[in-house]
């Protein structure tokens, strides 16, 4: 399946409730209140009203309607109409919209604008989760198809494995890589044995800052609309401030180890500029990924851990080299 194209049970369209109360721009709240009483609805409240090509002109809260006169124009009791969606948008994108303007059901329309139905909100709660789900998924690298994680729990050691396997696959390479670069400094770790001991606790905490960046860049990139440069900023000034501070504790601990003052400035400026590259790499990774039409969240997990893993081990090195 092409990425970019996403399976017609994850569309607006899919998830439509056409059975909800519909009014016309000409009509009274009267004309309105009798097809209540004499129609059946999935959804009763708003009413949405129409114009005479269907489409979508404003809604009315129920209860306003019922508060009414029944001479009362149905144009002078409605309100704005909230932001629709198509029927072929992703249910993610329904879901986003219904957060962003607390809307309690999306109205869809079709290429003419013309009002089909809404996304109801048990629909628009389903999608949540089930996002939410895959997520998960997709930032512990796992291809899993299901539609829950409880199924994905009863299925056979054999698929999980070809589940979780191939993205596996990619950090072994990785850590070939990261072998690779270990030995190309063997000569200065044989001369200083205590520049491994810090190895450990600055790839985890250049992990664990690029993890963050991740974690907020998969969702908030659907939210927020600001250009590439401004984000990008915004997450190497908080990783600079992350790794400043990390930075300045882990140098007096390393001189406690027993490191000189050349490796513990080193292990503090190493903290320093990896945690600022993980920010990057972090943000840098999804919103490419966004870009290509596929779900941010698979610029998580392995592929930028095992990215950050090997750069850190380059960075730290780089200022051993220098300092030490």
């Amino acid at each position: 399946m092409d990425p970019v194209t996403r399976p017609i049970a994850e569309t607006a369209g899919a998830r439509l409730e056409a059975r909800v109360p519909r009014g016309r721009e000409g009509e009274t709240a009267g004309d309105a209140l009798a097809r209540l009483a004499r129609e059946r609805y999935a959804l009763l409240d708003p009413v949405w009203v129409v114009d005479a090509e269907e489409r979508l002109s404003g809604v009315v809260p129920t209860a306003e309607l019922l508060a009414a006169a029944p001479d009362a124009p149905l144009a002078s009791l409605m309100r704005p109409p909230p932001p629709a969606v198509g029927a072929e948008t992703d249910q993610e994108r329904v879901a986003i919209v219904a957060h962003r303007y607390r809307l309690a059901s999306v109205p869809v329309v079709d290429e003419g604008r013309r009002f089909l139905g809404v996304v109801p909100p048990e629909a628009l709660i389903d999608v949540l989760l089930r996002e939410h789900d895959e997520d998960l998924r997709r930032f512990t690298g796992i291809l899993d198809s299901t539609n829950h994680a409880t199924q994905a729990l009863a299925l056979s050691p054999i698929r999980r494995v070809a589940y979780r396997l191939p993205w596996l696959f990619v950090g072994l390479l990785g850590a070939i890589v990261a072998a690779a670069v270990m030995a190309g400094f063997e000569a200065r770790l044989q001369a200083q044995v205590a520049i491994a001991f810090f190895v450990p606790a600055i790839v985890y905490l250049a992990d664990a800052i690029g993890t963050q960046s991740e974690a907020v860049a998969v969702r908030g990139l659907s939210l927020e609309q600001a250009p590439l440069g401004r984000l990008l900023w915004g997450e190497l000034a908080t990783g600079a401030l992350l790794g400043l501070v990390l930075g300045t504790g882990a140098m007096p601990a390393a001189l406690l180890l027993g490191a000189g003052w050349g490796l513990a400035l080193a292990v503090a400026v190493a903290i320093l500029a990896a945690g600022t590259c993980a920010s990057a790499i972090g943000l840098l990774f999804p919103w490419v990924l966004s870009r290509l039409g596929l779900d941010p969240a698979y610029g998580s997990g392995p592929v930028a851990t095992v990215t950050q893993d090997v750069l850190t081990l380059l960075v730290y090195f780089a200022c051993v080299a220098v300092l030490v």
